[in-house]
């Protein structure tokens, strides 16, 4: 029996840049899936961007999130329709208030997945305290221009 060797990836010359969210993770998974039925093949590091992972990577967190009781079926069917029509579901609309709160509750359990892979940047939280965000405000800040 011959010993069978394995080839690691190529590593891409360009810097990897993982998604700010698991929404922009998605979204980015929904177009290459889309792409992909309809008869493209999708190449590792061929996009503008190269990103940490394959598209396969996100699904299989999504799996894994629905194997372990974490999603429903109502979550995924959410999740994929909006996904396919590239878009939010509308909180304001209150047809669609409780699709946003289960959008939003899919992407809560989602993150922390894509964040432990390296798929998504852990962000500091946003405050207005710390120093590194404020902005100095410029111009006429008056109302009304007084």
């Amino acid at each position: 029996m011959t010993e069978q060797r394995l080839f690691p990836k190529p590593l891409s010359e360009r810097p990897i840049r993982p998604f700010a969210s698991a929404e922009q993770a998605w979204f980015w998974f929904v177009r290459c899936q889309t792409a992909r039925i309809e008869g493209a093949r999708v190449i590792a590091d061929a996009g503008e961007v190269v990103r940490p992972c394959d598209p396969d990577d996100v699904y299989n967190a999504v799996m894994r999130l629905k194997q372990g009781g974490a999603l429903t079926d109502r979550h995924l069917q959410v999740i994929e329709y909006y996904g396919l029509v590239e878009r939010l579901p509308d909180p304001r609309d209150l047809r669609e208030q409780p699709k946003h709160d289960l959008w939003c509750a899919t992407m809560a359990a989602l993150e922390p997945e894509l964040i432990a892979r390296d798929i998504v940047e852990l962000r500091p939280p946003e405050t207005f305290d710390n120093e590194d965000v404020m902005i100095e405000m410029s111009g006429d800040l008056s109302p009304c221009g007084m």
